[in-house]
């Protein structure tokens, strides 16, 4: 895994961008995985910064990570509302190749095979942005999740329902306790993956994905079978990393 460090948020998610910018430069049709929540807020602001400026994203397509099972689309929160606020609008995507999974559908199961087709059919994910729970979760790939797991119906733990009840008034039982998510297979197969991470509350969880063991109960400690994963992370995030672990520079 390459990490790269950042003082803060806000400067860690201009580095976010600049990795992203680069490396979707010379695709003439790229595919992107975006990732909702609280940690990727700031850096598709720096991205839309970069769109504001002459990256033009207008020709990539996009497929969300993960998505509420029993939400209207339409609900602010769903991430079918998230993604067109803060994603497809901002970054001048074309909104016929935005996806995101159905979690309203009327079979949820059946919706998930058929997000993963269209993933396989749009030729795969070139560039995988990810977030990571306080738990290691990636997507909604919570402790348990198998690292050959594919796009399917998952209940949430409470730990996440809790975290994400800030996006409901504070009111946990108002988060829905299932969702429809990519798999760790499905992420694993990205060309390409760049996991963001700020604030103390994620130091555990980034440790134990770098330096930990493989293991279901830290999902995101399958990112180290992946050949070309960064981790962009701010001060905090990095805190309970080992010297070792760390770029030179800021090892010293």
């Amino acid at each position: 895994m390459r990490i790269l460090l950042s003082p803060d948020a806000a400067g860690a998610a201009e580095v976010a961008a600049a990795v992203v910018a680069a490396s979707v430069a010379d695709l003439a049709f790229p595919v992107l995985g975006v990732a909702t929540g609280s940690s990727p807020q700031p850096f598709y602001r720096a991205l839309t910064a970069r769109v504001a400026a002459g990256l033009d994203l207008s020709r990539a397509a996009a497929f969300a990570l993960d998505e509420y099972v029993g939400l209207p689309v339409d609900h602010p929160e769903s991430y079918h509302s998230v993604i067109a606020r803060e994603v497809t609008g901002p970054l001048g995507l074309d909104p016929s190749r935005v996806h995101v999974p159905e979690g309203a559908a009327a079979d949820p199961t059946e919706a998930a095979a058929r997000y993963e087709a269209a993933i396989s059919g749009a030729g795969g994910v070139d560039l995988q942005i990810l977030g990571i729970g306080a738990n290691g979760h990636i997507g909604f790939n919570e402790p348990g999740s198998a690292p050959d797991s594919r796009t399917r119906v998952v209940e949430l733990a409470p730990r996440t329902v809790a975290d994400n009840s800030r996006f409901f008034d504070g009111d946990a039982g108002l988060v829905p306790t299932h969702a429809l998510t990519q798999g760790i297979g499905t992420i694993l197969d990205a060309r390409e993956i760049v996991l963001i991470a700020w604030g103390e509350s994620k130091a555990e969880a980034v440790a134990r994905a770098v330096e930990g063991p493989q293991t279901t109960g830290l999902p995101a400690s399958f990112l180290q079978r992946h050949g070309r994963v960064t981790l962009v992370l701010d001060a905090a995030a990095a805190s309970r990393l080992s010297p070792a672990s760390l770029p030179a520079e800021a090892a010293r």
